[in-house]
């Protein structure tokens, strides 16, 4: 499993309606894209518990493969098109758990990163971390949950869908404005090595 993120940060005037009419348009695009497990079309605003209006939807791919045709092909030529080429961010897959709620459509997602502390060891940051999914797996209202990490950067991503609003504490929360899952079975449960 490989995440991905881009955020598209906006004006803080920005009609959000135009997000919400882009993703009401394109959002069933992906919803059978190949080597793609989960894209959850993420949007926040500012003032409703975000410092910032942003577009920031999160990937979790089954196949680099899959990555790959989206990053190089028309798919993503579309944001850069609209609103210019984002930093993509990336963490290798550590876990993937569905929750008690794993039929629900999410309507909220929560994304918390953390950097791993320089003093500790990494084995022992991410064992505790993956213990921490796990219960955020259990929580009621949970959808699914994964962890993921960026090695360069030695940081850590944890990313929750919820069937209700987030936990105030869960981190950056957001609106799920469409959820593609065209290969959500394939992205397995678990540790991820």
């Amino acid at each position: 499993m490989h995440a991905m993120q881009y955020e598209i940060t906006l004006p803080s005037d920005y009609d959000m309606g135009i997000i919400r009419d882009r993703v009401a348009t394109r959002g069933h695009l992906l919803d059978a894209f190949p080597g793609l497990g989960v894209k959850a079309y993420l949007m926040r605003e500012r003032g409703e518990d975000s410092p910032v209006s942003q577009y920031a939807p999160l990937y979790l791919w089954t196949t680099p493969e899959g990555m790959n045709s989206f990053l190089w092909g028309p798919g993503f030529q579309g944001i850069v098109q609209d609103f210019g080429r984002p930093e993509v961010q990336h963490w290798t897959g550590l876990s993937y758990e569905e929750g008690p709620a794993s039929a629900a459509l999410p309507r909220s997602a929560t994304r918390l990163r953390s950097p791993m502390p320089p003093s500790a060891a990494p084995a022992d940051v991410v064992g505790a971390a993956m213990e921490e999914s796990r219960r955020l797996a259990k929580a009621p209202g949970a959808v699914a949950t994964a962890l993921a990490a960026d090695p360069r950067h030695w940081e850590l991503l944890h990313f929750t869908l919820w069937e209700h609003p987030a936990p105030q504490e869960a981190g950056d929360r957001y609106e799920v404005l469409h959820l593609s899952r065209p290969e959500r079975e394939r992205l397995g449960t678990g540790r991820q090595w």
